[in-house]
């Protein structure tokens, strides 16, 4: 594709991350089309023209593809056949394939011990004699997860392995007789991840790890470089390098880990899209994730994933404002020096939802982490 011609990228989703994709895409050129299900939450309001019809309505599947040269999702939780449909008439990337592995546990991990990648061990049930079953044969604490559409702890339940028969079947009916998969549980060590830009011409980069910090199953804070020996970064970067070859991926791919105790490094899962723990690059490294997925799926070479600072990404949720409407005074973040606040244009906060997120950077992790710090004590928030 050629810059500063009338090419259009189309996005499957209306949420934030498809907000930062058209923020970045648009100043390099691109007209972005946002498709958003029919769920616009005001995070989609920067994309140049939006489509807010549900996912099945063959009109909306007309106008998105007779518009676009090459479409990307910005969330997972996508109908399949709907993928298939856009993929039959213009250029998708990651592929149907890629995408609806990573939107089912039980396909993921299957992918993942299948080819030979590490995860925590686990097992399938579909029924409670199945459940039973194995409980049983993993015999520890559990973490039990619906098979599809979960995300930020939705859907999964903790389960030690001492549970009474009724208590076990009592926690089988609170998943309503659905597919589940059931992981032991992994005492923690530290939580990482790794972002991996793949091209349509099977350019591939990695941006540095990066050290997760998680509350209630949220993504609080992310910190690189991050406080994990470099040898274990190493070994997740080329965990996450040879994941996005074996998909033959193309975008951006995020690949979340757990380091035990006894220091194994496990996958735990993968996101087919710009993530998280990736937002950080907007401010700290030469070229953001948004910028590369636009890169990958147009045929562009990748730009540098450099890190230019030490940095740490603060999420903010709805907890923060004062009701619904009403957001927190922003003076804390705006008055720190090295400090950035991006807020998604939502128009609703609840407790959990992600409104927004800060970044903090200075010359060393220490004085970084200090602002950060400084910031959550006036919010009231745990210190990093």
């Amino acid at each position: 594709m050629i810059l500063g011609g009338n090419n259009w990228l189309g996005v499957l989703g209306g949420g934030q991350l498809g907000r930062m994709l058209s923020l970045d895409a648009r100043r390099m050129g691109f007209n972005v089309l946002t498709w958003t299900g029919g769920d616009r939450s005001g995070a989609a309001a920067t994309a140049d023209q939006i489509i807010d019809a549900p996912f099945d309505d063959p009109n909306a599947l007309d106008e998105f593809t007779k518009k676009v040269q090459v479409a990307t999702v910005e969330f997972e939780n996508l109908p399949q056949t709907t993928l298939e449909k856009v993929e039959d008439r213009v250029k998708l990337f990651p592929s149907p394939q890629a995408v609806t592995i990573c939107q089912h546990r039980e396909r993921e991990k299957n992918f993942l011990s299948e080819n030979g990648f590490a995860c925590a061990k686990f097992k399938v049930a579909h029924d409670l004699i199945t459940f039973k079953q194995a409980l049983q044969e993993l015999h520890c604490d559990v973490i039990v997860k619906t098979a599809e559409f979960g995300y930020d702890g939705k859907g999964q339940v903790r389960l030690n392995k001492s549970l009474s028969e009724q208590e076990i079947t009592q926690a089988w009916e609170a998943f309503d007789g659905g597919r589940v998969v059931i992981e032991e549980c992994i005492s923690l060590q530290a939580e990482l991840s790794v972002i991996v830009a793949r091209s349509s011409k099977c350019e591939i980069l990695t941006y540095d790890p990066v050290e997760n910090i998680h509350r209630n199953h949220i993504l609080d804070v992310s910190i690189v470089p991050a406080r994990i020996p470099e040898s274990i970064q190493a070994e997740a970067k080329d965990i996450a390098l040879s994941i996005a070859d074996t998909l033959q991926y193309v975008g951006i791919l995020a690949v979340e880990f757990f380091l035990s105790a006894d220091g194994r490094l496990v996958v735990n899962e993968m996101a087919p899209r710009p993530h998280n723990s990736g937002h950080h690059t907007l401010n700290a490294c030469t070229c953001s994730q948004f910028e590369n997925q636009a890169r990958a799926i147009a045929g562009l070479p990748l730009g540098s994933t450099k890190l230019l600072s030490p940095v740490v990404m603060m999420n903010l949720l709805g907890d923060l404002w004062i009701d619904e409407n009403t957001p927190p005074n922003w003076d804390p973040i705006t008055s720190s020096q090295g400090a950035s606040l991006h807020l998604y244009g939502k128009r609703e906060a609840r407790a959990g939802r992600k409104m927004g997120h800060a970044t903090f950077m200075d010359n060393s992790l220490e004085k970084t982490i200090e602002q950060v710090n400084v910031v959550r004590e006036i919010f009231k928030l745990p210190t990093v």
